[in-house]
């Protein structure tokens, strides 16, 4: 290496900050207020990075946080948000290689060390880090998060994809691909989501990838109409078992996603059990409801759930996007950061439609 190349990448090290100002927007208590504030200085330790938000999805989770009585990890106040890209601009004496590289960084990131870890269950760490609820998340100009799981992405994008728009990769995306892979969906397989917003959305479209037939339930009319161009063979408004055994996909190959994450929505995914089928709990609720859980056994059923997504399946998850199996444009509308307080008002009445990208 000549050595100029050498001394100008030793001082490109040298100057780059051990500290950084940020900003952000904090949740101060359960039920708001959300205020942009001045955020303690950050400095990464050892195996840490300081990443420069390019983008951060507002998910149903943060407003869960914010007004369903869901509480966070770490006491309030918190900066919320989980879905973030961004670029490592300082990092510590053990994450320094990703100094300057743009990454996803996982919603939840395990310890890599612990029994669940080693038994290939990191997403039931007991000590992971889930930025927005462990500690400060992505509503903000920086934000401080381990080096481990960090997902790479190519400075070269796809026409239409922007590392802004990459941060539903983050749970969006990668959750529904961790439920369709653990559902072992392939093709001829039924593939049946109960909910066609932003994860739902990403979920038909990577089932559709895989061969799947995909069927959209929703009561959103404009949501329906979007994933019918993107995936969905059939839509419908409310469950209809005769339109989909009409389909004549054997029961057993029915793979059933509740993505809404309401309770009428988990009360219909349930009630779309059969013989075989398979039942993947993707939606979040703090609320109940009321099931004759005997199904599951009657039907010789399978219900499983994920919370989010292994960080070593972030790399599969993107490349559907960089490959353009997945769109990501038309699901998702950006805004400044300062506008994240009336998206949550926005999410929290349902009149949201597209995944809000908040960018700082």
């Amino acid at each position: 290496m000549p050595r100029t190349t050498l001394h100008a990448q030793l001082a490109y090290v040298r100057v780059m900050p051990v500290s950084v100002a940020a900003v952000g927007v904090r949740l101060i208590a359960p039920g708001g207020p959300l205020e942009l504030q001045d955020l303690s200085v950050l400095e990464p330790q050892a195996e840490e990075v300081i990443v420069e938000v390019a983008g951060c999805g507002l998910c149903h989770t943060d407003v869960g946080f914010a007004f369903g009585g869901v509480a966070t990890r770490h006491p309030l106040p918190l900066v919320l948000g989980h879905e973030i890209a961004g670029r490592v601009i300082a990092a510590g004496e053990r994450a320094a290689s990703w100094i300057g590289k743009s990454v996803i960084v996982p919603a939840v990131i395990p310890c890599g060390a612990c029994d669940a870890c080693d038994a290939g269950r990191p997403t039931i760490c007991r000590k992971q880090f889930m930025p927005g609820n462990d500690g400060d998340g992505g509503f903000a100009s920086h934000v401080r998060v381990p080096a481990r799981g960090l997902c790479p992405v190519p400075d070269a994008l796809p026409a239409g994809v922007t590392l802004e728009m990459l941060s539903v990769v983050a749970d969006a995306v990668s959750t529904p691909y961790e439920a369709i892979q653990r559902a072992q969906v392939r093709a001829g397989d039924l593939a049946i989501f109960v909910g066609a917003g932003g994860v739902g959305g990403f979920g038909i479209q990577i089932a559709a990838s895989l061969g799947a037939t995909a069927v959209a339930i929703d009561v959103d009319q404009s949501r329906l109409e979007l994933v019918s161009r993107h995936g969905a063979s059939l839509t419908m408004k409310s469950r209809d078992k005769d339109a989909l055994r009409a389909l004549r996909i054997p029961t057993h190959r029915w793979k059933i996603f509740e993505t809404s994450g309401t309770p009428a929505g988990q009360e219909t995914a349930f009630s779309l059990l059969d013989s075989g089928a398979y039942l993947a709990v993707v939606g979040f609720t703090p609320k109940k409801i009321e099931l004759r859980l005997s199904n599951v056994m009657a039907f010789d059923a399978t219900v499983r759930g994920n919370w989010g997504c292994a960080p070593d399946n972030y790399p599969k998850a993107l490349d559907l996007v960089l490959q353009k199996k997945i769109e990501l444009a038309p699901f998702v509308e950006m805004h400044p950061l300062s506008e994240l307080p009336e998206l949550f008002a926005a999410a929290r009445e349902h009149r949201l439609r597209l995944r809000p990208i908040v960018m700082p």
